[in-house]
């Protein structure tokens, strides 16, 4: 059932879960917008008391959202990685498609190439993917356009088995074992290689073995001594005793390791329809922006409320609030701008890895307009 508001229970905890200070624990400055002048002698408990009230005064007078009938129907097609659906579940379950006149159909995909084919061949509107997959389609003649982004990193980390914990520290120490991933030529194996590169480590040093999505149980069991994990496999793995050696969901490994952000989850529409649908695409990416900013500033809880209950990771939902609370102010931006940078980490490590057909422009590929013209 679509919501207009933040559930009532959860106001308080959202609005004292505002940074309290200028460090949000994602490396960058924290800028929460106020709706009183800074000089103001009104003070910050006062402030939320009264913006906790508002709202409290405005759920009374349950004022409509536009009626179905009245919305655009737009279809939104994506891969069904956990991390990645947050944003677009929150934006459906809080009600800002339909604030926005949209009734937004997500069409979960098995993989976000099947997204993008869904795209390109004019079954869907937008497809939200990985940028792997949107840069791998415009090099093959594409004609797609990226307007808003949602992820700003990788949702990999490589772990060991907790067998190997005491003995694998390092990227060098890789040298010789097996390490699981998913498929040769997918995200993990591509930044695995680039990983073990910048340490150092010839990558035909290391044994791969390619075991689809769910290596999780045999990295736990040992048959692997590492693996390229995503999550919940990654906090499991901790628990059971494993190692991360690098965490590319942290923001600061990923500056550590990659440099900075790596374009990852964002929207996609055809080339040849964006003047058509450019009101359109406002409407969505401003619905999409508040949902990043509910992803910043609300609880753990809230967020896990806007999930359907299917996604709930077995069930468990102590571990998806942990998972979420670790990793959601590095994971997602506060808007949609794309990162000219964080492309080109991207490329970079495509055309490294020689998957790609011919030499890209990322430039024309991406467009902020959309987000400027917020």
């Amino acid at each position: 059932m679509t919501r207009g508001f933040t559930p009532m229970d959860d106001l308080e905890d959202f609005f004292l879960s505002l940074p309290q200070s200028n460090d949000p624990g994602c490396c960058e400055e924290a800028s929460p917008v106020l709706l009183v002048p800074r000089d103001s002698p009104v003070t910050r408990r006062g402030f939320l008391g009264w913006l906790a009230r508002l709202a409290v005064g405005l759920s009374l007078f349950h004022l409509p959202l536009p009626a179905a009938a009245q919305r655009r129907k737009v279809r939104l097609a994506f891969c069904s990685q956990l991390l990645c659906v947050i944003p677009y579940e929150v934006a459906r379950s809080l009600g800002y498609f339909a604030e926005e006149g949209l009734d937004v159909e997500l069409v979960y995909m098995r993989g976000g190439t099947a997204a993008m084919q869904a795209l390109v061949g004019g079954a869907v509107d937008y497809a939200a993917t990985s940028f792997d997959v949107a840069l791998s389609a415009f090099a093959r003649g594409a004609k797609i356009v990226r307007f808003f982004t949602t992820g700003r990193l990788p949702l990999f980390a490589l772990a060991t088995s907790p067998k190997r914990a005491g003995t694998l520290r390092t990227l060098a120490d890789l040298r010789g074992k097996t390490v699981g991933v998913s498929a040769i030529g997918n995200a993990d194996h591509l930044l695995l290689v680039y990983l073990l590169r910048r340490a150092g480590v010839d990558p035909d040093s290391v044994r791969y073995a390619t075991l689809g999505p769910n290596l999780f149980e045999a990295l736990r069991v040992g048959h692997v001594d590492a693996g390229m994990v995503q999550e919940p496999a990654a906090t499991l793995i901790e628990q059971a005793g494993g190692r991360v050696l690098v965490n590319l969901m942290d923001l600061k490994d990923a500056q550590r390791y990659l440099g900075g952000s790596y374009e990852f989850m964002g929207v996609a529409v055809r080339q040849e329809e964006w003047e058509a649908r450019r009101e359109e695409m406002r409407r969505l990416a401003r619905a999409l922006t508040k949902a990043l900013r509910v992803i910043h500033f609300g609880t753990p809880r809230l967020l896990v409320d806007a999930l359907p209950r299917e996604l709930v990771v077995g069930g468990d939902r102590a571990l998806l609030e942990k998972i979420l609370a670790r990793h959601r102010r590095s994971l997602y931006p506060r808007d949609g701008r794309i990162q000219l940078e964080a492309v080109r980490r991207v490329e970079e490590i495509q055309r490294q890895a020689g998957v790609l057909p011919r030499e890209v422009d990322v430039r024309q590929i991406i467009d902020n307009a959309i987000v400027e013209s917020l």
